[in-house]
């Protein structure tokens, strides 16, 4: 694959973030610290370090918990770059959720109810990043409870086709779901594990569905690695 192919930038300047104050950057680190606590999360990078370089972390989905805990994960330096992409009607629901949201993690709400052709959640996010900021998605598209990891949608597909020289950094998230069981409102304190692993690109001449299957398959391998 052509250095130069995967290193081309789009012109789209990031939405700007407001510098965090004292007091979000403290609120910030407490959150992340009891988010380790409480899910017992262990950060396990295999194949792949840390960077600060754009990337998308794209991870299997079971618990409301999964982007927090995710996002916690990753050191200081990298989480400050890196924002989760959520669910609206979930973390607008309550000025807590709302202000941690909007405040602290800076997460990009997406409505899953009234999504709009002229303004795709892919538009949205690469509008959103710019060249600067990483993110954080679900590609199955929601919470999935079954042992058996769903087939991915086609967003992360196309974020990959439209900003090829971004590192697609698969995450497995184990344990979670029993952290925060579905329907619950207290997590459970348990030991959970995040693991990272080795970064891909979409392949030239990649199907669609061929990278997602690839895509799919590399979360799953993290889980007996």
């Amino acid at each position: 694959m052509e250095k130069q192919w995967r290193h081309a930038r789009t012109p789209n300047a990031p939405v700007q973030v407001e510098e965090p104050t004292w007091a979000q950057r403290a609120i910030a680190s407490l959150l992340a610290f009891t988010a380790r606590v409480i899910s017992g999360a262990s950060a396990r990078w295999v194949d792949c370090q840390p960077d600060t370089c754009q990337r998308v972390y794209f991870a299997n989905h079971t618990s409301h918990l999964d982007a927090l805990v995710l996002w916690s994960a990753l050191p200081a330096e990298v989480r400050r770059l890196t924002r989760p992409v959520a669910a609206r009607d979930y973390w607008e629901r309550g000025w807590v959720r709302r202000y941690l949201a909007n405040r602290i993690f800076h997460a990009l709400l997406i409505d899953r109810r009234n999504i709009k052709v002229h303004r795709s959640p892919v538009d949205e996010m690469l509008r959103t990043i710019g060249d600067r900021y990483s993110l954080i998605v679900f590609p199955e598209g929601h919470r999935n409870t079954a042992d058996e990891l769903a087939p991915f949608k086609s967003g992360l597909y196309y974020l990959a086709k439209k900003r090829p020289d971004l590192e697609l950094v698969p995450v497995y998230i184990d344990n979670l779901n029993r952290v925060l069981p579905r329907g619950e409102f207290l997590p459970v304190p348990l030991l959970s594990c995040i693991t990272f692993g080795p970064p891909m690109w979409l392949e030239h001449g990649e199907t669609k569905s061929e990278f997602l299957q690839r895509a799919r398959d590399a979360v799953l391998r993290l889980k007996d690695a």
